[in-house]
């Protein structure tokens, strides 16, 4: 092997290793986070990468605003000029000379400042539109990762009861009561049961990754629900008053709003552009005594300085001032029609979500009261066992039913909630609910 061949397989072997030590790395500083719903939802508002972004989007727009707000404050510089001279000066080099202005009347740019104002104040509205979107983001994860232990958690003890059946079963094949196909059923279900155990235990892990990502984790870290007593969220007193609450109070609908006022100075502000304008101009100079002044001129100072205001009035701005104006009125009656847009989505979406809390209610009743029928059973079942009148295979199937039931009940439990906290997403009410939470 030639040694630049060698070197370059050297330098290979340890990107490798580098790269090797890393991934082994990783893993160690990996964590687990146990988290209530409420301490997830607050960390993810202040850590979460979007709702970062959206503040970075306000100061911005803050910025703006002191650059729209610059032209009505004093600007000075300062400066030298020297030259040589020979016969009649024709300029006026100066050693120090210093030119100051500043906006007195400018009605273009009042409205151009007005208008930057107003973004910030829709800027605010994203902040708080982006922050309830990602509580409710976080909520959802939280649910889902919670949901996802609680029935992996029923479906190892499902799998525990297949494998109590299978072992009677096979007793009962080697007893010669059973046949060898029961054995081979009550094996299928066994593996079938620890088949979506392990998928489930997949889906938890996954939902509790997707959980610290969005409460501003890393990827290799992980969000645990914690074992917590939680109602479900009070919803508004009526369907009516929810809607209403939404449109009054809703920050896309705000912010769109607030859009449409910016657009509307802007308009303002290119109307003005035909209004005549106040300036204040001063100016100094120094002048230096080796530039023949004195040969031609009767007086000649060497500090010179003239103070005053700059009056313009247009005349004639030309066809783009009228364009410009018609484009910024497009764009406004484009902002009014996804306005009226947005509040009929919301209306109707509240709708959906109110049907969906009810239909989900019925739901978690029916679940419950299967649940309760199948605990009895269980309850029956087992007394039966112990007075000699039923087997213990029949009692683990009772047991696998009524766990199955708990799943079923879980599941509309989680239902239940989830549509919950999505009415109060849309009435803007879900993080000041998950706020006042114990």
């Amino acid at each position: 092997m030639r040694p630049l061949e060698i070197a370059a397989y050297n330098q290979e072997m340890v990107h490798r290793a580098i790269i090797l030590s890393i991934a082994l790395a990783v893993p160690l500083t990996a964590e687990v986070h146990p988290m209530t719903l409420r301490q997830a939802v607050a960390r993810a508002i202040q850590q979460n990468p979007d709702v970062t972004l959206a503040r970075l989007e306000e100061e911005n727009a803050r910025h703006a605003v002191g650059v729209a707000k610059d032209p009505f404050s004093p600007r000075v510089t300062v400066g030298s000029g020297l030259a040589y001279s020979n016969g009649f000066p024709l300029s006026a080099p100066s050693i120090v000379q210093a030119h100051a202005s500043q906006y007195i009347f400018n009605r273009q740019q009042s409205y151009t400042v007005a208008a930057a104002k107003e973004q910030v104040r829709g800027a605010g509205f994203e902040v708080a539109s982006k922050r309830d979107e990602v509580a409710y983001r976080a909520a959802s994860l939280y649910l889902d990762a919670e949901r996802a232990a609680r029935v992996l958690a029923l479906s190892r003890k499902d799998a525990e009861s297949q494998q109590k059946v299978l072992e009677t079963i096979q007793a009962q094949v080697a007893e010669g009561r059973a046949l060898p196909l029961a054995a081979k059923q009550a094996a299928y279900n066994l593996a079938r049961s620890r088949q979506v155990a392990d998928a489930l235990d997949a889906d938890r892990e996954y939902s509790e990754t997707a959980l610290a990502i969005a409460v501003g984790f890393s990827a290799d870290d992980r969000v645990r629900p914690v074992e917590e007593q939680r109602t479900a969220p009070a919803l508004p007193a009526s369907e009516e008053h929810a809607v209403q609450s939404a449109l009054d109070s809703n920050k896309d609908l705000r912010k769109l709003q607030s859009q449409i006022t910016a657009k509307g100075l802007e308009a303002r502000s290119e109307r003005a552009a035909r209004l005549p304008r106040l300036d204040l101009v001063a100016q100094y100079a120094l002048f230096a005594k080796f530039n023949n002044y004195e040969d031609y001129y009767r007086s000649f100072q060497r500090n010179n300085g003239e103070i005053g205001i700059a009056f313009q009035v247009p005349v004639f701005s030309g066809p783009g001032v009228g364009e410009q104006l018609a484009q910024t009125q497009t764009e406004i009656s484009h902002l009014k029609v996804e306005l009226s847009s947005a509040r009929n989505r919301i209306s109707a979406d509240l709708q959906q979500s109110f049907r969906d809390v009810h239909k989900a209610e019925m739901s978690a009743e029916v679940a419950r009261l299967d649940l309760e029928v199948a605990r009895e059973q269980l309850s029956v079942n087992l007394a039966q066992m112990q007075e000699g009148r039923l087997g213990m295979r029949q009692v683990e199937e009772s047991r696998m039913v009524e766990n199955a039931r708990w799943i079923a009940f879980y599941e509309a439990q989680y239902v239940v909630e989830k549509t919950r906290w999505n009415v109060l997403r849309l009435t803007g009410d879900l993080v000041p609910a998950i706020e006042a939470m114990p």
